[in-house]
C-alpha cells in the first residue's frame, strides 16, 4: 500500500527515534511523529511521504500510553528544547538506557560489558544553571523573549522555562521593561538592525551567584543606557518576588555584530560587579565567565565526574591525560587524586580559565595545552619520546618523560562528533592501562569503543547519566581496559 501527503492514518507508536519522535508502522510503512510516545494509539496526518518512510503530524491521541504525562511547561509542544516532556520521567530513563545499550551493540558491536541503570535526578526540573534567551519582535510589534520553535528561528514567548532557574523570569521582565522604557529595539535577523540579540543568565547553584549578560548587535552602548540597565538589575536582587538568597553579582555586555547563528561574540565588557561568577563541582571552585564552557547541570555533573573518578581508580601515583578538557572541570576533579594531570583543549580562553581555576584551588600538579587533542598529543608524545631516550638529559628528566608518554589513565570527553581516529591511534600508542570515556553522544561513543576494541582495549563498564531530563540527550561514562596478551 502506498501513502501520500495529507493521508490520515491510525496506528500505535512502537519505538522512539533519536530525536524523540514516535515511530510506528502502517502496513509495514514507517512513520515518524513528533510528540508521540511508545504505547500511544494515535491518528496522524502525513506531511511528507518518501518511498519507505514518512513524517506525520499528531492529530489526535485515541488511546494514551500509560507512560504519557501532561507536560509541566505550557509551550513544551511548540518549543524545540524539551522533546520528551510528555513522557514520564521513569520512561525517559528507560528510553535513554535502551538508546545507549542498543547503540553500543548495533554500532560498536560491543559485547560482554557491565551495563548499569541510568543515574537519574531526584528532581528533573529547574536543573539548568545557564539559559540563553533570544530577543525579537512579535507580530503585534511587542518585544518577545523565549526560545526558538523546533527547527525554526521563530521565537516562542517563554520566560519561565521549567528546566531553568526560577529567577530568570524576573530578570527578563526587568530587561524587557528597560527596553520598552528606553526605546531599545530587539535585533532583527532579516535586516541586521536592532540592539539586543540575546539575554544570557548564569546561576551558581552552590554559591547563589547570578550573572546577567546582554548580547548586543554593536560594539558599544551609551553610558545612559548602561547606567539605567545596571540600576534596574541591581534592584532585582532585592525584589520580593525572588524568594531565594540568590543575588546578581555580575552584569555584562557581550558584543556580537556577526550575521550568524553563534550566540556570543568574542569580546565582553563588565558593567557592574565581577567579570565572572563562582560555583563548585564537588570541592573544586570554578570561575565562570560568559564565554566559559561549564556543565549546565551541576548536580548531575558531580555524579558524572564521580563515576569518572571511580573508573579512573586513582591512588595518587598516576599520570593522567584529560583530552578535550575545557576549563579543567574533569582535570581538576582528578588532580587531587593523581600524581600529574595533563589537559588539552582547542579553545585558548578555556585553557586560561583552566590555569586560573587550578591556581584558585591551589592545584599545582595539572598542566594544560592549547590545541586540537589529535595534534597536541602526537606532538607531545614525539617530544617526550626523544627526551626519554636523550642520554644528555638527567635521569629525573628522562623518567618524567617516560611517565608522561605512558600514562596510567587517559580520560576523553569529546564533543558530539566523538574522537578523531588519529587521536585514538595515539592513545593506543601511549598504552594506558585504562581509558575513561565521557560521552554526550552514544552513537559516536559506540563507534569509538569499536575502534578501540580492534586495537586491544575492552569495554568493561558503561554508566548512563541523565544530565538533560525531558530531552533526548544522555551522557555516558565508559571504562575501557587494556587487554593483557594471552600467556601460552
Amino acid at each position: 500500500m502506498s501513502f501520500k501527503k495529507d493521508d490520515k492514518v491510525t496506528f500505535v507508536i512502537e519505538d522512539i527515534g533519536t530525536g524523540g519522535e514516535g515511530i510506528g508502522k502502517v502496513d509495514g510503512y514507517t512513520l515518524f511523529v513528533k510528540d508521540a510516545i511508545i504505547g500511544d494509539k494515535i491518528e496522524a496526518k502525513i506531511i511528507k511521504a518518501k518511498k519507505n518512510y514518512g513524517y506525520a503530524r499528531l492529530e489526535k491521541i485515541i488511546e494514551a500510553s500509560s507512560d504519557r504525562v501532561t507536560p509541566a511547561c505550557p509551550v513544551a509542544r511548540q518549543c524545540g528544547g524539551c522533546q520528551i516532556q510528555q513522557m514520564s520521567y521513569q520512561a525517559q530513563l528507560r528510553f535513554k538506557e535502551k538508546l545507549v545499550d542498543d547503540n553500543l551493540k548495533r554500532i560498536g558491536k560491543i559485547e560482554g560489558y557491565e551495563f548499569f541503570p541510568a543515574i537519574g535526578m531526584e528532581e528533573p526540573f529547574r536543573y539548568r544553571n545557564k539559559a540563553q534567551y533570544p530577543v525579537g519582535t512579535a507580530k503585534d510589534g511587542s518585544i518577545v523573549m523565549g526560545f526558538y520553535a523546533g527547527r525554526t528561528h521563530s521565537i516562542i514567548s517563554c520566560t519561565d522555562c521549567k528546566i531553568g532557574a526560577v529567577e530568570n523570569q524576573y530578570i527578563l521582565a526587568v530587561i524587557k521593561s528597560w527596553m520598552e522604557f528606553n526605546g531599545v529595539a530587539p535585533y532583527d535577523e532579516q535586516t541586521g538592525r536592532g540592539l539586543v540579540r540575546h539575554v544570557l543568565i548564569r546561576t551558581g547553584f552552590h554559591t547563589d551567584e547570578i550573572m546577567v549578560c546582554l548580547v548586543i548587535n554593536g560594539t558599544k552602548m551609551s553610558d545612559k543606557l548602561k547606567e539605567s540597565l545596571v540600576g534596574r538589575l541591581t534592584e532585582v536582587s532585592l525584589d520580593s518576588d525572588i524568594s531565594t538568597d540568590k543575588c546578581i553579582r555580575s552584569i555584562m555586555l557581550n558584543f556580537n555584530t556577526e550575521n550568524t547563528n553563534v550566540i556570543l561574540g568574542r569580546q565582553c565588557e563588565t558593567l557592574w560587579g565581577k567579570s565572572y561568577i563562582e560555583d563548585y563541582i564537588g570541592d573544586i571552585k570554578y570561575q565562570i565567565s560568559p564565554l566559559s564552557f561549564f556543565q549546565v547541570n551541576p548536580r548531575q555533573t558531580e555524579k558524572l565526574y564521580g563515576k569518572a573518578l571511580e573508573y579512573a581508580s586513582l591512588t595518587g601515583n598516576e599520570t593522567v591525560w584529560d583530552l578535550y578538557c575545557g576549563i579543567g572541570t574533569i582535570s581538576l576533579f582528578l588532580a587531587k587524586n593523581a600524581r600529574k594531570v595533563y589537559g588539552v583543549e582547542i579553545v585558548p580562553q578555556a585553557i586560561e580559565d583552566a590555569k586560573n581555576n587550578a591556581a584558585i584551588n591551589g592545584i599545582d600538579n595539572a598542566e594544560f595545552f592549547v590545541g586540537k587533542a589529535e595534534e597536541v598529543v602526537p606532538h607531545f608524545y614525539e617530544e617526550m619520546a626523544r627526551l626519554a631516550a636523550d642520554t644528555s638529559a638527567t635521569e629525573a628528566q628522562r623518567e618524567e618523560a617516560r611517565k608522561s608518554i605512558t600514562p596510567d589513565v587517559v580520560v576523553v570527553d569529546p564533543p558530539r562528533k566523538g574522537c578523531d581516529e588519529s587521536l585514538l591511534d595515539t592513545i593506543v600508542k601511549m598504552s594506558p592501562k585504562r581509558i575513561v570515556y565521557v560521552s554526550c553522544d552514544s552513537a559516536t561513543l559506540a563507534r569509538d569503543l569499536g575502534l578501540l576494541a580492534a586495537k586491544g582495549y575492552k569495554t568493561v563498564k558503561v554508566q548512563p547519566v541523565d544530565q538533560f531530563s525531558h530531552t533526548v540527550h544522555v551522557e555516558s561514562v565508559a571504562l575501557i581496559l587494556k587487554e593483557q596478551p594471552a600467556i601460552d
